[in-house]
């Protein structure tokens, strides 16, 4: 899944964080649950998946919000092109 979304090193991960990391993955067109979230911030923490969604749950859960609003936002922001057929 990591992988599919461009994000191949521990370094990469650590970069992007596990909200964004997440995104990525999503974006791909790939099925991935909240526990990838989850297992994602567990493994930049140390911390099992368990204890991350039982513990941390709002926090990146707010986040993932905050950062597909900014997502929406700056999609709505591009200038949209469109094509026209000739005849």
């Amino acid at each position: 899944m990591l992988q599919t979304a461009g994000i191949c090193t521990l370094a990469q991960l650590r970069k992007l964080g596990s909200v964004a990391a997440y995104v990525k993955v999503k974006n791909t067109g790939l099925p991935a649950s909240l526990n990838l979230l989850w297992a994602l911030e567990g493994a930049l923490t140390g911390l099992s998946w368990q204890v991350i969604a039982r513990e941390h749950r709002t926090s990146l859960l707010l986040a993932l919000e905050q950062l597909q609003e900014m997502d929406a936002r700056s999609r709505r922001a591009e200038p949209q092109t469109r094509f026209v057929a000739s005849k």
